[in-house]
This record gives structure tokens, sequence and C-alpha cells, in this order.
């Protein structure tokens, strides 16, 4: 009888912590341009996110935060520039060295993107079954330690109907999960969800980056929930990188835009609010 491919799955972790102590961007963006026809919608985007690290791309409606994301996952190609994953090119690829690539990325969309037609175990072994040639007692057993590894025990019978905005993250970010990426992508992922259930949502991108040692890079609105999780902060206004560092250093720059966020957030209301914010373990 075949086993479950824990033990591979615990290495390759392992591996990554390792690779993370090590630092080094995992990440690079240089130089990135991206138009169409006559429009520039990116220009000269600049980003270096090391490994293991999260990663927040901040901005406002028309900023060019989506285009950047199909970029990085390379479902759109940069017009000039290059975006680089452990040091290779995604930008120089082949169609067919691109899928491949693809492998490594985790995408974690807005809405979650659950299909109301199939139930959890279905969603979340939908990868597996596409990509890979386990059998079906495999997958199932794999599907089901992924869930309770992300507190979601006796859920696969259910329809995503029946689950909450966030237990409607977490099985999303399971099915993320599944063919063991190396960085996973959220697409607002606190978009639509009290401030409640979004504070949950950004503590289990924290605890999946410590428990499964991915990159994460989320694109975002959201300056509180930055502020809270990140290592890097880019802001991104006009398809410009215009401010970029640490949430301690976008708080105390006199970036004008930061400020505007931070005030439009009201992590400034209070004295000392943004800086307790910014504090991470």
């Amino acid at each position: 009888m075949a086993k479950p491919a824990t033990p591979k799955h615990a290495s390759e972790t392992d591996a990554r912590r390792a690779a993370a102590e090590h630092g080094g961007p995992h990440v690079q963006v240089r130089a990135l341009q991206k138009t169409f026809g006559k429009t520039k919608v990116l220009t000269d985007v600049n980003m270096s996110i090391g490994r293991g690290h999260i990663a927040v791309v901040i901005g406002g409606s028309g900023a060019g935060k989506t285009t950047l994301l199909r970029i990085l996952i390379g479902l759109e190609r940069p017009t000039s520039g290059s975006v680089e994953i452990s040091g290779q090119d995604i930008a120089t690829l082949s169609d067919r060295e691109l899928n491949t690539m693809r492998r490594k990325f985790g995408m974690v969309f807005q809405y979650s993107a659950l299909l109301d037609s199939m139930n959890v175990l279905d969603n979340v072994a939908f990868p597996m079954r596409e990509h890979t040639d386990l059998s079906e007692k495999e997958i199932k057993a794999q599907v089901t330690e992924k869930l309770n590894s992300l507190g979601l025990e006796n859920v696969e019978k259910r329809f995503p109907s029946q689950l909450s905005g966030g237990m409607r993250k977490r099985v999303a970010l399971a099915r993320a999960l599944m063919l063991e990426p190396e960085v996973i992508m959220y697409d607002e992922p606190t978009s639509g969800l009290d401030p409640v259930t979004s504070r949950m949502v950004d503590d289990m991108i924290v605890e999946t980056r410590k428990q499964f040692g991915v990159t994460s890079v989320i694109i975002s609105h959201d300056m509180v929930g930055a502020l809270q999780i990140a290592d890097e902060i880019y802001l991104l206004s006009k398809g410009t990188i215009v401010a970029s560092g640490s949430p301690k250093e976008m708080i105390n720059g006199d970036n004008e835009l930061v400020q505007k966020f931070l005030q439009s957030s009201g992590v400034t209301a209070m004295p000392g609010a943004a800086e307790k914010l910014s504090k991470r373990d």
C-alpha cells in the first residue's frame, strides 16, 4: 500500500526554512515595465523579497496591482525588465518552461475562488488530480492532512456556501499549498471581510509562513494588516513604487502618500498607534 508523501513534504519544508535562514532575495523584480498599446501600466518597478519573507504591495484602485500580480505569476509578460525567482528570470522562459515554473507558486484569490459545485475535499484536491499521478486514497490523505494543519478538521464534505469567510480563505490556502509551492501569492486576502476576520486572515498568513517555510507576496489595500505582518511594504501608485521599507520605516518616513494611507486607515488617530501595530514577534 502506497504511503502519503508526508516525509517528503517535511524535508522540503525544512529545506526552505534552512534557505530562508541564509537570506538573499527569493523574488527579485528589476526595472519592470508593462505597457498595453500606448498606455503605461507599470514603470520601473523594483522589488527585492527575501526568502521566507512576507511582502505586501499596497496601492489604491488603478495603481497597477493586478497587472503586477499577473506578471509575478507568469500570466503576463513584462514589456521590459525582469522577474527572477531564485535567480531565474521567468520573463525569458518559453511557455512550456513557464508552465513548469508556475508549480512553484500557490495562489489565494481575492474571493477564494472555490467552486460552489464541489465540496471542500474536491476543491482542495483539484490541483493534485490535475498535476499528479497519485491515487485517490493518497490524495484524500494529503488533503485531510493539509486541512487539519490549517485548523480545518472534518470539513471535507461541506460546500463553500456552508463555510464562514475566514474558513473559505483557509480552504483556498489549503488548495494553494497542495503542490508544495515556494511562493504563495495572495490577492486582496482581506477584501470584503470584517475587521476581526481580516486579522484572523493576517494571522493565518504569518502561521503559514512559519509552518511551511514559504515566501508570501500579498497584493492589498489594507495598511493595518500590512503593518502587522509585513517584513517589507511596497507602495504602488500610478504604476510606480513610490515608497518601500519595513513597517517602521514606512511609519517614520515622510512620504506624503504613505502618510495619507496611514491616516485613512485610522492607525494614527491615537499617539503611538502606528508603532504598536508594526511591532511583531
